[in-house]
């Protein structure tokens, strides 16, 4: 397709061209991997514990706009480095890789100097949150010639059921032609605990002489200091992409690799906040609908106010399905292939595979589970069904100017 077949084409390379990479330390098979964390909360600590489970592996350096967080993380790994400005930590030359696990609105800047600093780069989801910040990662990307390894942190495209799905696939005639992806994602709290509310953060002692504003806001548009901001950043456009960003990017992805699909030529998302009037931007209901140029419609439903229906994937082909739930099924369409039976996938996974992943790629070479330019599709589709969205009309995809329109 026209995107993926241009994805280096279109870099723009005047500027690529001016970047200087810093020093490279070259890896062996048996090397200790020293890794630095961009953001340690929650979703930095948690990863800490996959780093862990990794062999050869060491925490060397913290990085945090919040001194409170850097406090946790220094009792949590008391021999790594603690800095306030992740500038600081990126030019550390005990670190080799860095992970950047902060909100969506700082990764495109962060990723940026980090592959400028020579360091390998796990970025977690989604990759960036702009059409803008996703070409000037892909410059940086490109001008640095693939010397380093970025693995996008959608988990799922390092479990067992990639394995499964890719068995069903590796036959044409067991799916036949596919024409729909149907994938739905429901969540529950009580109603007392609203979806990513974490009012137990909000401690007196969260003021700008503990926190760098500045530095929490970015590129984001002027606030004045407002720790409700900081700690419920997902509640807010500036800063996040709410549960498109969090939820249908990470299933998006899984088919977007596994079938290798290009950017939506369409797409169209309704919805609203029909939960919780608690001043968040972002809605907690939507149904999306993206129109693919391989001929295949993907929608994706989601509210956060009932589980029944859970988190799946139904992959509709004329000879038969994929189900993705908990496990892989293939289910045949006995109309077309009635000699087919359905069939289970058992492949295991493991928490941290994801990131082990990206830790043998550094040490081996070759191209991690969730590279950069799958990262990058998923990131565009999710910025077209959020614009949608927001401007209340069907957006597009124009794939010479690679601008959504």
């Amino acid at each position: 397709m026209d995107s993926r077949r241009n994805f280096v084409g279109k870099v723009a390379y005047g500027l690529a061209g001016t970047l200087a990479a810093g020093p490279t330390r070259v890896l062996g098979a048996n090397d200790r991997i020293r890794i630095g964390i961009i953001g340690a909360g929650d979703r930095g600590m948690e990863l800490v514990n996959h780093v862990r489970a990794c062999s050869n592996t060491e925490i060397t350096g913290f990085a945090d706009v919040y001194s409170k967080r850097l406090e946790t993380a220094a009792a949590v790994a008391p021999g790594a480095a603690i800095h306030r400005d992740y500038r600081s930590l990126i030019n550390d030359p005990a670190v080799d890789a860095v992970i950047i696990a902060t909100p969506q609105h700082l990764h495109a800047q962060q990723f940026c100097d980090a592959i400028e600093a020579g360091k390998h780069v796990y970025l977690e989801k989604a990759m960036a949150l702009s059409v803008a910040q996703a070409k000037q990662m892909r410059a940086v990307y490109e001008g640095d010639r693939r010397r380093h390894v970025v693995q996008i942190g959608h988990q799922a495209c390092s479990t067992g059921h990639v394995t499964d799905v890719r068995q069903y696939l590796s036959r044409p005639d067991r799916l036949g032609k596919i024409t729909a992806i149907a994938m739905q994602m429901h969540r529950n709290t009580p109603v007392n605990k609203p979806q990513w509310a974490r009012p137990a953060l909000l401690t007196p002692d969260l003021t700008p002489d503990r926190l760098d504003w500045a530095a929490f806001l970015g590129d984001a548009p002027p606030q004045a200091f407002d720790a409700n901001r900081f700690v419920h950043w997902r509640y807010f456009w500036d800063y996040s992409g709410g549960s498109v960003f969090e939820h249908m990017s990470q299933q998006l992805s899984f088919w977007y690799g596994t079938l290798n699909l290009d950017i939506p030529q369409s797409a169209t998302m309704k919805g609203g906040i029909y939960l919780w009037k608690d001043g968040r931007q972002v809605p907690d209901t939507v149904s999306v609908t993206l129109q693919q140029p391989e001929e295949i419609l993907v929608s994706w439903v989601s509210g956060l106010g009932n589980n029944q229906l859970g988190v799946s994937e139904d992959v509709l082909g004329t000879h038969g399905s994929i189900v993705r739930a908990s496990q892989v099924r293939y289910v045949p369409q006995k109309v077309n292939r009635p000699d087919l039976q359905e069939a289970v996938g058992r492949t295991a996974h493991i928490p941290q595979a994801h990131l082990q992943n990206f830790l043998d790629c550094i040490r081996l070479g070759g191209e991690p589970n969730c590279p950069f330019e799958l990262g990058y599709r998923v990131s565009i589709a999710c910025r077209m069904a959020v614009d949608s969205y927001r401007e209340g009309r069907t957006v597009r995809w124009d794939p010479q100017r690679e601008e959504i329109v």
